[in-house]
């Protein structure tokens, strides 16, 4: 592999992913300049894009500054809302970035966002605020229907796929996943997993394809299990997955 990818912290759980080789940097969702410019500073490393997956400021509120110091492209979603996006991608465009011999594919994943979107390549996701560790984000734009869309096209990504997902939230999505799947022991053993990594101040991401889908309840729709505690919550029987999610992100926003 001709880069690595390493997370800069940002305020209190934000990850600005670095994809880096030797002399070279591209950040995925810069919503603080300054971490990244010490980080460069640090490293030595000459800054080349930008890439945001959506509006919100905590991923995208470094941009302007970062382009005061070094003029870059900065990629994103079709958004007014991001001024400083100079290529506006949709479903299946495709961005490469030649520092480090990769290309992206760009999917459309609305739900957290109207249009947020996520950077993939080979063993390689970026999904913003979209899939977290074992948890998705709230639904601030977007429809039930539209996030179990989303979540689906990221879950048939390849089962090896690495999830860099925007935020440290996996202890927490824990807590509410054992709610709903307590019994699971893939989910036990990554609460094992998770909480040794913190208590070394390490981060827990990035995550899998596979471990989310054997992990996440808001992936597990259809799993009896997941399908019984929705439907508990509810205080009805759930048969369409798209109302166990909406039962289980509701139940999570009150949690």
């Amino acid at each position: 592999m001709s880069f690595e990818i390493i997370p800069v912290r940002a305020f209190q759980d934000n990850y600005i992913w670095t994809i880096r080789n030797r002399k070279c940097a591209a950040v995925v969702d810069p919503g603080d300049a300054r971490p990244v410019l010490d980080y460069l500073a640090q490293e030595r490393l000459r800054l080349v894009a930008i890439l945001n997956t959506h509006h919100h400021a905590d991923h995208v509120g470094g941009n302007a500054e970062l382009l005061r110091r070094r003029d870059v492209p900065v990629y994103g979603p079709h958004d007014e809302r991001i001024a400083e996006v100079t290529h506006r991608l949709r479903a299946g465009d495709r961005l490469r970035l030649p520092q480090f011999t990769l290309e992206f594919e760009v999917l459309e994943i609305p739900g957290h966002t109207r249009t947020h979107i996520a950077f993939y390549a080979p063993r390689v996701l970026f999904c913003g605020d979209t899939l977290f560790a074992c948890g998705c984000g709230r639904l601030f734009e977007g429809t039930p229907r539209e996030m179990v869309t989303s979540l689906a096209k990221l879950a048939a990504l390849p089962e090896d796929t690495r999830v860099y997902c925007g935020h440290e939230y996996t202890l927490s999505n824990i807590r509410f996943a054992k709610a709903v799947d307590g019994g699971n022991p893939a989910l036990l053993a990554l609460e094992h997993e998770a909480q040794e990594l913190r208590s070394r101040d390490l981060p827990t991401v990035p995550s899998t394809i596979a471990r989310e889908k054997a992990t996440n309840p808001f992936l597990r729709c259809l799993e009896p299990v997941v399908v019984a505690a929705a439907s508990g919550y509810a205080g009805k029987n759930l048969e369409d997955p798209v109302d166990v999610f909406a039962a289980l992100r509701e139940w999570k926003n009150r949690s």
